[in-house]
């Protein structure tokens, strides 16, 4: 089971945004063959938010639309983290700007809906460890969104 928890920092995500972006996660989980217990955490927040974080981890000063950060996915001098029996894995954080997911969602020609839940499924690949870097990841990590997304009915 998927447990998701959601900060909303901009107070402009619904509890039906919510239920739709988890009904999403947990229905591509399930497709992803994710088992047990798990936890993420999803945080909404604004531009300027997401910009200092995306320079604070990625040197790229400029805002973004979402951010995975995967607990399991060691870098340099970490430690393993070992998850007791019985405790659910916590597979990361997501961050999402809300400002851009609504002018993506203009920009692209659908709604709101289609494209924060686009985000939050980008989000759930990468903590899941898929990637974009070569051009082969992205044909595979695309592709699964694509049709997780439209297997769920989220359509452009």
């Amino acid at each position: 089971m998927l447990n998701l928890y959601f900060n909303d920092e901009t107070e402009t995500i619904d509890k039906g945004n919510e239920k739709k972006i988890s009904d999403l996660l947990i229905y591509a989980a399930e497709a992803e063959g994710l088992s047990g217990e798990a936890e993420i955490s999803i945080t909404f927040m604004t531009d300027a938010e997401i910009q200092e974080i995306n320079e604070q981890y990625r040197g790229i000063n400029k805002p973004t639309d979402v951010i995975s950060f995967a607990l399991e996915e060691l870098t340099e001098d970490e430690i393993v983290i070992v998850v007791e029996e019985g405790m659910p894995k916590v597979l990361g954080d997501i961050l999402i700007s809300v400002e851009t997911a609504r002018r993506q969602a203009h920009d692209y020609g659908h709604d709101f809906d289609r494209e924060i839940g686009f985000l939050a499924l980008h989000g759930l690949l990468h903590l899941l460890g898929y990637d974009h870097q070569t051009p082969e990841e992205e044909t595979e990590m695309f592709g699964r969104q694509k049709e997780i997304l439209e297997s769920f009915g989220l359509r452009r």
